[in-house]
């Protein structure tokens, strides 16, 4: 492929209609995209109340955790009552956290409301320590970086259930007891078979005596890490918090501690709802080029394929650029739109018809990646076309991990792909190659190609 092809292509592409489109597309990726990017997630999740103080370099918090109850509001079947329980991760505890503000790395031990005692830190790293339940003793010990976390029958034998290195720590961290409990996680089926997530607020309540801190310092204090204190059963009933009496510490919280935010997995999802606007306009753009090029020679399609390709790609860059900052989305949701483009117009070339190319680039591509957006189908059913068209290449923009410590929906609807992201992006490849090898091979005499005019004209 020389560069006088590339350049004839270029000339035969540049009409001011094709790129007023491709500017329609980045600029509905845009303005869709700026409706939500005040409100995308952190990609973590830190609301929880704290009791706690000052400790230095060297130290530990010990406890005796008495008890640990809470409340569910509402849940299925009858969604008519308020019942004493705890969601499987509810969590209430000890921990060692670098300052008070969200986001900031920590060291916990806890027990949970099915899920035992367990060991974590920094968000996405989770240990398991005994299955026990309550009463039960629970130690963290600071030394310089390092947080060690170990549990007890009687605070007498010790047993160590993780550590970690948190690197960077200040010289005084924040040590004290947490409670928080995530949001009742249930499904509810659409008419269509669908589900729609539903969550229920919950409450966590640890109970704590024998409570020592060693290299600690000043008063003790208490407040919420992110907002708490603002629904009705809080406000009415429970409010979160702590209360102290007679050495025995009960406190009381919402939220949690972990790796997907409060607000939804899926900021990127909502940050790029424009996108299916976006691909539909170019499968319709690269469908009628394509058409217009039926029966050229294969020099001229393979030189006409790559300049649908960069011209879409440099629209999709231009287009993510300014909502996201994770390179590899905004280069992958690139190149992925590049490529449904490349698949358009091979489809052009090889119908001769540029409406047919259309209907099913848009069957194949935008339809499935829409339907599998929204719960409008039984999550299995989504999976599969995720797995087995063109729009699995869009696995590329999948953020949203699956973690055992948490309880979430990991379903298409929620923003979670059923391949990894190199894997789907191979399936839209696959499709590519082969209708570009079955377009290079439809030249005849069926359709005279378009003819293409010399460099420096207005095309």
């Amino acid at each position: 492929m020389s560069s006088t092809e590339l350049l004839r292509a270029w000339t035969a592409f540049r009409s001011p209609g094709r790129l007023i489109s491709l500017a329609t597309a980045a600029l509905a990726v845009v303005a869709v995209g700026l409706m939500f990017t005040g409100g995308t997630s952190s990609g973590v999740s830190d609301t929880f109340w704290f009791r706690h103080q000052d400790l230095g370099r060297e130290g530990s918090i010990t406890v005796r955790m008495t008890s640990m109850t809470g409340t569910i509001t509402y849940p299925p079947p009858g969604h008519d009552q308020i019942v004493a329980g705890l969601v499987p991760w509810a969590k209430s505890g000890i921990i060692v956290k670098d300052g008070v503000r969200q986001g900031s790395r920590y060291a916990a031990l806890a027990m949970t409301g099915a899920h035992g005692v367990r060991f974590q830190h920094d968000y996405v790293h989770d240990v398991a320590g005994s299955a026990d339940r309550a009463p039960r003793w629970l130690r963290l010990t600071r030394s310089g970086d390092t947080i060690t976390g170990s549990e007890s029958a009687d605070g007498s034998q010790w047993h160590v259930v993780g550590s970690a290195e948190l690197t960077g720590l200040p010289e005084t961290v924040q040590v004290g007891l947490f409670a928080t409990s995530p949001g009742d996680l249930t499904l509810r089926e659409t008419g269509l078979g669908g589900t729609i997530e539903e969550v229920r607020f919950t409450q966590a309540v640890g109970v704590f005596d024998n409570v020592g801190v060693q290299g600690g310092s000043g008063r003790w204090a208490s407040g919420s890490v992110g907002e708490m204190n603002h629904t009705d059963w809080e406000k009415f009933h429970n409010a979160s918090g702590v209360v102290e009496k007679d050495g025995v510490v009960t406190i009381s919280g919402t939220g949690d501690i972990g790796p997907i935010g409060e607000g939804g997995a899926r900021g990127v999802e909502k940050t790029l709802s424009g996108l299916v606007i976006a691909l539909i306009v170019v499968i319709v753009l690269a469908g009628r080029f394509g058409a217009r090029s039926a029966g050229a020679p294969r020099q001229v399609i393979a030189a006409q394929a790559a300049v649908v390709g960069s011209a879409t790609f440099v629209t999709g860059l231009l287009a993510v650029v300014p909502l996201l900052t994770v390179v590899r989305v905004v280069v992958g949701v690139a190149a992925a739109l590049a490529l449904c483009a490349v698949l358009s117009y091979g489809l052009g070339v090889w119908l001769r018809r540029g409406w047919a190319a259309i209907l099913i680039g848009l069957v194949l591509i935008a339809v499935p990646y829409a339907v599998t957006a929204v719960p409008l189908l039984p999550d299995g059913i989504a999976d599969w076309l995720l797995r087995l068209t063109p729009a699995a290449g869009f696995a590329v923009k999948q953020t949203l991990v699956e973690h055992p410590q948490v309880t979430a929906h990991y379903a298409s609807s929620a923003g979670y792909f059923p391949l990894p992201g190199w894997a789907g992006f191979a399936v839209l490849c696959a499709y590519t190659a082969i209708v570009l090898w079955l377009s290079s091979g439809s030249r005849g005499s069926a359709r005279k190609p378009s003819p293409v005019p010399p460099p420096g004209s207005s095309g």
